[in-house]
């Protein structure tokens, strides 16, 4: 299969493959320990899935912020702040 077209780099392949694991991991999660709804420091009661995917939208626009407003060629800082920011989201909220 020809994926020149999609310009898979080192990254975006090792972005895709850690999406892949989470969704697998939260999979066997459920199965194994059920969740329930609940009311933490978001306005509404979530789930685990529901905490991940919040979680995973606020890395990216903390991404994109960081490409939009700075000129820094790195992406440690945003990263070390998406994972902060989900850890925090994933556990209180």
């Amino acid at each position: 299969m020809d994926l020149e077209w999609m310009a898979w780099t080192t990254p975006t392949a090792v972005f895709f493959a850690v999406i892949v694991l989470l969704l697998a991991s939260m999979t066997v999660a459920q199965v194994l320990w059920p969740t329930t709804e609940r009311k933490g420091l978001l306005p509404m009661p979530t789930t685990r899935g529901d905490r991940l995917f919040l979680a995973l939208i606020a890395a990216a626009f903390l991404h994109l912020g960081f490409v939009y407003a700075t000129d820094m060629e790195t992406f440690w800082l945003p990263f070390g702040l998406s994972v902060a920011l989900g850890l925090l989201i994933l556990r209180f909220g």
